[in-house]
């Protein structure tokens, strides 16, 4: 079985394909209008693969925080510092599980938890 993509509803589309986009470094695949209501936008970098979702007529998007998205980067000091220019804060972490881990998370604009992961 492959994991095909992960979808996420935003609230708004512009600030989160800016966030996706910048923050994130995936890029535009796909772009949508099923109605006047609907728009959908896939990003992808790689294998990743991910669908933003906005509804025009859904003006807050709440996230439990016990489910998140999975990035790999590859240094977290590094990002960490990064993420710093870009005025985003960490919401959680670095945490190193073992020698070879290490993460923190981040919230999207919708309040969606980001896991950014180092592996060695």
């Amino acid at each position: 079985m492959k994991n095909l993509w992960t979808t996420i509803a935003v609230s708004n589309m512009e600030d989160s394909l800016n966030f996706y986009t910048t923050v994130l470094d995936l890029e535009i695949a796909n772009m949508m209008k099923p109605n006047e209501d609907i728009e959908i936008v896939f990003l992808c970098k790689g294998e990743t693969k991910l669908e933003l979702i906005h509804n025009k007529h859904v003006k807050e998007i709440t996230y439990s925080g016990n489910v998140s998205t999975g990035f790999s980067i590859d240094s977290v000091d590094d990002y960490i510092e990064y993420l710093k220019t870009k005025n985003i804060n960490i919401i959680e972490g670095p945490f190193q599980p073992n020698p070879h881990t290490k993460f923190f998370f981040i919230n999207d604009p919708n309040g969606y938890k980001i896991q950014l992961v180092e592996q060695s």
